[in-house]
């Protein structure tokens, strides 16, 4: 059995929180060919995960909120913002599934934020994610620039 409790969300978080990215994974298949992928993702705010989508081969990518606040964002093949959600677990939004083929992102809104994943496998970093060429790459310094956009776009203050 796999337990998911505090302990392991607060060493997960306490990981992402000291790297540079601001993100951690913690892995619960065994290996990148597993066909569901499932993880803990710690990401703090600052991280940067540029949109992307999941296709050849099409992959559904879920997100569940277990703590803190997580913005998931999915765009047109414009770049433009076509639907939202914050999961928050205090305002009864839990989760959000990404169809295979849609660009999408996520942004954490709150420290310590803690989601878990699923994603079709198996995994390969050469084809597993296409990248926006409208967004900034993730070592860009525009993309602390390009999130702040999408907040205010939507909204959203953190």
């Amino acid at each position: 059995m796999i337990k998911i409790n505090e302990e392991l969300i607060e060493i997960t978080s306490a990981k992402a929180k000291a790297t540079k990215r601001l993100r951690m994974n913690y892995n619960f298949h065994k290996n990148p060919s597993a066909t569901l992928q499932r993880m803990l993702n710690a990401i703090e705010p600052g991280t940067y995960i540029q949109p992307h989508k999941h296709e050849n081969p099409d992959k559904v990518e879920a997100f569940f909120v277990l703590r803190g606040k997580i913005l998931v964002i999915e765009f047109d093949d414009e770049g433009n913002i076509s639907d939202h959600i914050i999961l928050d677990p205090k305002k009864g939004n839990f989760g959000a599934e990404i169809a295979p083929r849609v660009w999408h992102s996520i942004i954490s809104l709150e420290k310590n934020s803690v989601a878990y994943e699923v994603k079709d496998g198996p995994y390969d970093a050469k084809i597993d994610k296409h990248f926006a060429t409208w967004a900034p790459a993730e070592d860009d310094p525009q993309s602390l620039i390009y999130i702040q956009g999408i907040l205010e776009k939507l909204k959203i203050k953190i």
